[in-house]
C-alpha cells in the first residue's frame, strides 16, 4: 500500500491528501515532523539516513523526521515515528513550525509545513536500520562547527533548523 502524506495550506489546513512519492516529484506543501532528542547533558542525538532512502542517503540528520498519517494527529505520528525509527520512547514537546522547500538532485522536492518537537532522553536508541546507519551524540559546539565547515554531510532540513531556530532547540 502506497503511503499518503496530508497536503496543507501556509496556515497548516488540509487541503488533501497525495502518495508520498508524488507529493516529493509534484514539489507539493505537505506537512510534516521533526524530532530532536538531547541526553541530560544537553548533547543532541543525530542519526544518519539509511544507505537505502530514496532522497538523503547517508546524510546525518535530526534523531527522526517523518509524515503524519491521514487523520493521525501530529503529536502521535511524532512519537511513532522515534519508535520506529529509533526504538526510542520519551515526551515530546512541540516547540515550533516552519516551512521550507528543498530541491534535490534527483528531481524530488521537498515542501513541508514542519512541526519540530524536542524531548530528553538518555535511553540508548535501537535504531531501525531500514532507517538508520548509525547514531552519535553531539554537542552544540561540536554541531555548529561541524555543520560550518562540513555542510554537504547534513540533511537540507536540519541545517536550516538548527540555523534558524538554534534558540529554539538548545534550551
Amino acid at each position: 500500500m502506497k503511503e499518503l502524506v496530508v497536503l496543507v495550506d501556509e496556515n497548516d489546513t488540509q487541503i488533501g491528501t497525495m502518495e508520498k512519492l508524488l507529493a516529493h516529484t509534484s514539489g507539493k506543501l505537505h506537512r510534516a515532523i521533526s524530532v530532536f532528542i538531547f541526553n541530560t547533558k544537553g548533547d543532541m542525538l543525530l542519526q544518519q539516513r539509511a544507505d537505502g532512502k530514496y532522497h538523503s542517503a547517508n546524510l546525518w540528520s535530526n534523531a527522526c523526521c517523518s509524515h503524519p498519517r491521514p487523520d493521525e494527529p501530529v503529536p502521535d505520528a511524532a512519537a511513532r515515528r522515534l519508535y520506529e525509527e529509533m526504538g526510542m520512547v520519551c515526551e515530546l514537546k512541540e516547540n515550533f513550525s516552519f516551512i521550507y522547500k528543498a530541491a534535490f538532485a534527483n528531481g524530488l522536492t521537498e515542501y513541508e509545513f514542519d512541526h519540530v518537537f524536542t524531548g530528553v532522553s538518555d535511553e540508548i536508541p535501537k535504531p531501525n536500520i531500514e532507517e538508520v546507519g548509525a547514531w552519535a551524540y553531539l554537542s552544540k559546539s561540536d554541531l555548529t562547527n561541524d555543520i560550518h565547515h562540513h555542510p554537504g554531510k547534513y540533511t537540507e532540513w536540519f541545517k536550516i533548523c538548527v540555523a534558524k531556530y538554534q534558540a529554539n532547540l538548545f534550551k
